[in-house]
């Protein structure tokens, strides 16, 4: 079967992933006082970009290793 959840998952991490990273662009430094001063949003931005990659990257070698 062609059935790999790895993709979907992949893309959906990626397109939330800009979305905070976008909203810890965009936000004013005053905002995430309660953080401690950290931008939270931007680090999980960063962290669930990283892991769509990751996740595309693992359904794109499997899709290869099927080929052959």
């Amino acid at each position: 079967m062609g059935l790999d959840i790895r993709k979907p998952i992949g893309w959906l991490f990626i397109c939330l992933g800009f979305l905070l990273l976008g909203t810890g662009l965009l936000m004013p430094p005053a905002s995430y006082q309660k953080s401690l001063g950290i931008n939270v949003d931007f680090g999980w931005g960063i962290i669930l970009i990283l892991g769509g990659i990751f996740s595309l990257t693992l359904s794109y070698l499997a899709a290869k290793k099927l080929k052959k």
